[in-house]
């Protein structure tokens, strides 16, 4: 939580309507100066034209030099953006955070189904890796009977059969470490993931009810009276802390999704039958890897895999999928509200 910092005014959806706006009212201003300048030159040689230029420079002034109103006035421009593109954006930092629920939610259930694939591809890879292991022994006793009576032509045959599976089988044994990292991480990311799901679901439903109760105490005219103060806007930090929460489950979510890209690439890539797989599918697992730290699995990424290349970590494919214990575990975002 600490790489998420609040967004500005300008590098939200309101912004970019703020930012529109601003550049029409300069354009079209610009605009009606050029090709009215000799009717304006004109009203200002006017008593009345005069008066009225120096009332619209002085406020240009004060407007630069008092700080409050340069507050109130940002404060007025940044709400009115916000009502326009509330028309058009879901910018409702509550509503937002119910939709990636629902995309968690989704998810959750599409990764419920590729650990299932998974594991039952690493179950045949385990059954062709034994049988090849008993045909090895076969071949190479076979070998050995063939040797004692002199048969030099079967011996030779037996025992490059037996080459042949042996290194067929270290071919298969380094894709099932490689299925084995897979299972590994989408059974983290999948307990992870639960874990979120939670802890979002609780701060939407607490913080709906905090957040009308401040709306509906906290008028626009009291907002507008803190920011003159100088007082900070309680409604637009308690939706800065909402924000931050979007954020780090939006990046969550990416990073959810694009795993399961990964993982669905590389399964698409093996031929089990022929007990081969394409490099492709190899890179993207290996890129991934070697990416930086992963925000769903934060510091137990490198644990993962070194488990799964850890010959003396043995790992279960038939035990249940864990699921978060939520009795004693805080909630990850409650600190952003202290």
């Amino acid at each position: 939580m600490e790489t998420n910092k609040t967004k500005s005014f300008w590098s939200r959806p309101e912004g970019v309507t703020g930012a529109l706006f601003l550049a029409a009212i300069l354009f079209g201003g610009a605009y009606v100066t050029l090709t009215s300048i000799g009717a304006l030159l004109a009203f200002i040689m006017t008593t009345t034209g005069a008066f009225v230029s120096l009332m619209v420079l002085g406020t240009i002034v004060f407007l630069a030099l008092d700080s409050k109103s340069r507050a109130l006035f940002g404060y007025m421009y940044k709400s009115a953006m916000r009502w326009i593109t509330g028309l058009f954006v879901q910018i409702d930092p509550i509503g937002i955070l119910k939709s990636y629920v629902e995309d968690l939610k989704s998810n959750l259930t599409k990764m419920n189904r590729q650990i299932a694939q998974l594991r039952g591809q690493m179950h045949k890879l385990q059954e062709i890796i034994l049988n090849n292991k008993k045909e090895i022994d076969t071949n190479l006793n076979m070998a050995s009977q063939a040797a004692e009576v002199n048969k030099q032509a079967q011996m030779l045959l037996k025992s490059r059969k037996a080459g042949r599976l042996q290194e067929s089988n270290m071919k298969l044994e380094d894709l099932y470490r490689k299925m084995e990292v897979l299972y590994r991480v989408l059974s983290k990311m999948y307990e992870n993931s639960e874990i979120l799901v939670e802890d979002v679901q609780d701060q939407v439903m607490v913080k709906d009810q905090e957040r009308k109760a401040i709306m509906a105490s906290n008028s626009a005219m009291k907002s507008a009276m803190s920011v003159i103060k100088g007082d900070p806007d309680r409604k637009a930090m308690f939706d800065a802390a909402l924000e931050t929460i979007a954020d780090d489950v939006s990046q969550k979510v990416g990073e959810m999704e694009r795993f399961m890209d990964v993982s669905q690439g590389f399964m698409q890539s093996i031929d089990l039958q022929n007990g081969v797989f394409e490099e492709e599918g190899l890179k993207m697992l290996e890129k991934w890897e070697n990416e930086s730290v992963s925000l769903l699995l934060g510091g137990e990424k490198e644990s993962l895999i070194l488990k799964s290349n850890d010959e003396n970590e043995y790992l279960d494919l038939n035990a249940p999928l864990k699921h978060p214990e939520k009795v004693g575990r805080t909630n990850q975002y409650d600190n952003l509200f202290e």
